[in-house]
């Protein structure tokens, strides 16, 4: 599969989605998050993932029963959010701020994510 130049969705935290890849135990994903935007909070209902960001910096708030942090990412950072985590993560950079991430299960659709209260303000 060859990624797409223009977003094949928008994921519920409102960055750019372009879908890599898709078997039955996981999928992958581009997800795009453009110069001085913040994404918005949200959880997860039932899967996991893994994030690694190939361009950009700037900022990853997350927060579950173990804690709550503010981790600073640009590229070459990876980490993995739990399912329940609320996370929000915002670009600080000049260029946008990508990471391709993998979804296990499989993304099961809009009713995944659900809105939390977050560390900023959105801006998108």
């Amino acid at each position: 599969m060859k990624i797409s130049q223009n977003p094949d969705a928008i994921a519920p935290d409102g960055s750019e989605v372009r879908f890599l890849a898709r078997t039955d135990r996981g999928s992958m994903a581009q997800f795009t998050l453009h110069n001085g935007k913040t994404s918005m909070a949200v959880a997860h209902r039932t899967v996991e993932e893994v994030w690694y960001f190939t361009q950009g910096q700037g900022q990853f708030w997350c927060k579950s029963a173990a804690g709550e942090e503010v981790l600073e990412i640009r590229e070459g950072v990876t980490l993995s959010i739990p399912v329940g985590t609320h996370f929000q993560f915002r670009n600080t950079g000049s260029e946008p701020l990508v990471a391709v991430a993998t979804t296990m299960p499989p993304w099961p659709g809009e009713n995944e994510a659900y809105e939390v209260e977050g560390k900023w303000v959105a801006s998108l």
